[in-house]
């Protein structure tokens, strides 16, 4: 039997998503409630809690919501265009967000620092990205870039690309970092032989490789704190 889907009128007002964010605050609220405000509306035979939670459920939770395209939201029942845009953007600005800590001025002394920049923007990911931080002889970060999606392996992640990148913003160090979709920041043996490589073709062209993190689920591994490299 199927329970009965209540329409946001039949919600008390003090109990409505919009409501409660202003009584509370947005870290207050669910993910649920967060989507529904960004639905704005529900259908007549819907309401926007009822489908926020839908949509949640079929996309697989809300770290899956980021992956889904254009074309996958307005296939979901009840979605047109205007929706799936709003979604979209809302996504787009939370992800800009959280790289915008990244400035000219930020320093790399430590790994948790590397961890703190790239933890958001690579923990949802549901592909492996590697990831360069290039820094100057200050360590101060110059410039970020995305090097390679999909397995990590020897035959993607190439110490030729790696470094034309940092001779390219005339880095004098880098620190390298890539995301495990399974949440488990655990190194491969992939991992520590790429490292292994990016560290002697470094020491060739004279940029040091300072460390690779591996990025899980909202912790992280330090290459050079385990003593792997």
């Amino acid at each position: 039997m199927e329970s009965p889907q209540y329409m946001m009128r039949d919600i008390p007002q003090e109990d409505r998503p919009r409501e409660r964010m202003m009584e509370y605050g947005a870290g207050a609220l669910s993910h649920t409630e967060l989507l529904a405000i960004l639905l704005r509306t529900g259908t007549r035979q819907e309401s926007a809690m009822h489908m926020a939670q839908r949509i949640l459920n079929q996309a697989g939770g809300i770290r899956s919501l980021m992956d889904l395209s254009l074309e996958e939201m307005t296939a979901m029942k009840g979605i047109g265009q205007a929706k799936a845009v709003q979604l979209k953007a809302g996504i787009e600005l939370g992800h800009r967000i959280a790289k915008s800590r990244l400035a000219p001025s930020t320093s790399i002394r430590t790994p948790r620092d590397a961890a703190d920049i790239l933890m958001e923007q690579l923990r949802y990911l549901q592909k492996e990205h590697f990831v360069c931080l290039f820094l100057n002889s200050k360590n101060h970060i110059i410039a970020q870039e995305t090097l390679s999606m999909g397995s990590l392996n020897a035959s993607i992640v190439h110490p030729r690309e790696v470094f034309r990148a940092a001779i390219k913003c005339s880095s004098a160090s880098i620190v390298c970092a890539h995301n495990h979709p399974s949440g488990d920041p655990t190194p491969s043996p992939e991992d520590i032989q790429i490292t292994k490589r990016l560290i002697e073709a470094g020491a060739i062209v004279g940029i040091d490789v300072l460390d690779h993190l591996v990025i899980g689920d909202g912790t992280y591994v330090s290459l050079k704190e385990k003593g792997l490299v």
